[in-house]
C-alpha cells in the first residue's frame, strides 16, 4: 500500500480541481446562458461523465490517503488512512474491467491505420436535409459534400461513428461495424478509438487515477477540435481553420495529425491497460 501525506494529497487534488475548472468552467457558463459549443461542449454532452465527477479527485487502487475525512462509500478507513474499498468495486466491476482490458490489448496490438481522412462527419451529413450541427453552416453546399464522399468513399472502423451515418452512406462504407464487433474492428489510428480512452478512463474511476483520466480528457478535447475541423462544417468563426480533406494537402495534414495522436494515445492506452491488468491480477479470487 502506497501512503500519500495529507499536504501532498491536497496539492494534487488542488491541481486536479484547477485543471478540470479550465475546461468545465466555460461549459457550465455556455449551459446557463443556453448557447452551446459544437467543440467544446462535445466531451460533456457525448459522454456520460459529468462535469462534477470528472472534477472529484481519486487516488486510484491501492493508495491511502492520510488524515482524509470521509471520502464516500468506495472508500473504507484503515490505520494509514482512506483507502479505496477495490474488492468491494471489482465484485461489481469485474465483466466491466475485463472487457474494457480486453478492447485496449486488441486496439494495441494493431498497426495504425491512417487512410479514412475523416469522412465519418461527412457521412453524418451525406444526402440528408437535417444536420446535427444545424446551427453552423456547411463549408460545401450539400451536392459537393455529396461529391466527396461518392469520390472518396468511407473507411471507418468505429461503431459509434458509423452508427451516425445516414441511412444513404452506411452501404458506402468499406466495413459495416457493429457493438459486437467492437474489439475485432478498432485500431489506434481512428480518432474515435483514442477520443474514447476517456470514455474508458472514466468507467474505470475511481479504480484508476483522476489525473489519468483527466490526461485521457485532454487528448479527447484536442481530437474532438481536429475532428471538427475535417468535418464539412465551417467553424471558422470560432476560430478553427479547417482542414479541406477534399483536396490532397488536406489530406496530408489530416493523416499527420492522425499519426500524432495515435502516438499520444499509445501511452495512455498503455497506462489503462496496466491498470486493468493489476486489478484482475490482485483481485483474481473475486467472483463477479
Amino acid at each position: 500500500m502506497e501512503v500519500l501525506e495529507a499536504a501532498d494529497w491536497r496539492a494534487r487534488e488542488e491541481a486536479h480541481h484547477r485543471r478540470v475548472d479550465a475546461w468545465a468552467g466555460p461549459h457550465l457558463a455556455r449551459r446557463g446562458r443556453g448557447k452551446a459549443h459544437p467543440v467544446e461542449d462535445f466531451l460533456f454532452t457525448y459522454y456520460s461523465f459529468r462535469p462534477a465527477r470528472l472534477r472529484q479527485w481519486h487516488p486510484g487502487a491501492g493508495i491511502a490517503l492520510a488524515d482524509a475525512p470521509d471520502r464516500g462509500r468506495d472508500y473504507v478507513s484503515t490505520p494509514q488512512g482512506a483507502l479505496l474499498d477495490t474488492a468491494s468495486l471489482m465484485e461489481r466491476r469485474r465483466s466491466s474491467v475485463e472487457w474494457i482490458a480486453g478492447l485496449l490489448a486488441a486496439t494495441a496490438s494493431r498497426p495504425a491505420h491512417l487512410g479514412c481522412f475523416g469522412m465519418h462527419e461527412w457521412a453524418m451529413v451525406y444526402r440528408t436535409p437535417e444536420v446535427r450541427h444545424s446551427t453552423w453552416p456547411l463549408r460545401l453546399t450539400p451536392p459537393e459534400v455529396a461529391a466527396v464522399v461518392d469520390e472518396r468513399g468511407v473507411r471507418c472502423s468505429h461503431f459509434d461513428a458509423f452508427r451516425f451515418f445516414t441511412d444513404a452512406a452506411r452501404p458506402l462504407n468499406v466495413l459495416q461495424p457493429t457493438r459486437d464487433r467492437q474489439p475485432e474492428l478498432e485500431q489506434p489510428g481512428c480518432l474515435h478509438a483514442n477520443m474514447d480512452l476517456y470514455k474508458w478512463a472514466y468507467k474505470l474511476s475511481p479504480l484508476v487515477g483522476s489525473e489519468l483520466v483527466a490526461d485521457c480528457f485532454a487528448l479527447a478535447r484536442d481530437i474532438r477540435a481536429v475532428d471538427m475541423r475535417a468535418s464539412p462544417y465551417d467553424l471558422s468563426e470560432l476560430g478553427y481553420t479547417p482542414i479541406e480533406i477534399e483536396t490532397p494537402p488536406g489530406r496530408a495534414e489530416y493523416a499527420a495529425l492522425q499519426r500524432d495522436f495515435s502516438q499520444r494515445a499509445e501511452p495512455l492506452r498503455a497506462r489503462l491497460l496496466a491498470g486493468c491488468e493489476g486489478l484482475l491480477e490482485k483481485t483474481a479470487g473475486l467472483t463477479a
